[in-house]
């Protein structure tokens, strides 16, 4: 996809901007619809967690259409957080602390979550199968710390507002998918990815939704699971679960 396959929808009070690009689907959109809200009363985040959503930060949302086969569509979630990271990096002040991802791919500054991202995807009517990609940014304000030490980007000095980052993700996002290609270009990210990773080589932990797992991060595969050493010697390939330094 090129720049120009991109349209972009602003709406002020929304439910959810990933609802509203599955309905959007349903009745037949095409691919590359970017939809942003001013706030969201009913945004979610991963595992049907509420997303805080008031006014000031960038809520936006990027649907998909057969953006590639089943089984590459593993690796897009990198790919959108290679993105993101770009987005962030390119209005933070050069002195601000560097802009990493934590797997799979919210966006930290200082080890705190500047970022959520959140992909959901739905097999239309006609057989296309829709993918949404959901984007919640703190620009100026954060909800209280939940499972993460949160911060806006304000308190690293950025003056940009949500529609300045807005034009800057909107560019990066498809400069990457392009670059991803449908998951051809899968080594490619990952290489971005490890380049703008954070806690490799560090100890963490899993935490899985029946238990949790510490070990060394020591790094993604080349699908992107998660490779966590254990002590035992042994290396578990993780797909998902929610990771915590230390």
């Amino acid at each position: 996809m090129s720049l120009d396959d991109f349209r972009h929808e602003a709406l002020t009070d929304v439910s959810s901007t990933n609802t509203e690009c599955l309905e959007r689907a349903r009745k037949g959109a095409l691919s590359g619809l970017w939809v942003t809200a001013v706030r969201q009363t009913g945004g979610r985040g991963r595992r049907g967690r509420a997303w805080f959503s008031e006014p000031g930060n960038l809520y936006a949302s990027l649907l998909l259409i057969d953006a590639a086969p089943m089984d590459r569509l593993g690796s897009l979630p990198l790919a959108v957080a290679v993105a993101v990271q770009d987005a962030i990096s390119r209005v933070v002040p050069l002195d601000a602390p560097d802009v990493l991802i934590k797997w799979p791919n919210d966006i930290l500054i200082e080890r705190r979550k500047v970022c959520g991202i959140l992909v959901e995807g739905e097999t239309l009517a006609e057989g296309r199968h829709a993918l949404v990609i959901g984007i919640g940014i703190n620009v100026a304000v954060a909800p209280e710390a939940g499972l993460y030490p949160v911060a806006t980007l304000r308190d690293f000095g950025v003056s940009a507002s949500p529609d300045e980052l807005f034009a800057h993700l909107f560019q990066s996002m498809a400069k990457t998918l392009s670059l991803w290609d449908g998951g051809q270009g899968i080594a490619v990210i990952m290489e971005r990815w490890k380049q703008v990773a954070g806690g490799i080589g560090e100890n963490i932990t899993v935490n899985l939704p029946d238990r949790s797992i510490s070990g060394r991060f020591a790094g993604i595969d080349d699908t992107g699971l998660l490779k966590l050493e254990t002590d035992d010697g042994g290396t578990r390939l993780i797909a998902a679960g929610d990771v915590f330094f230390g």
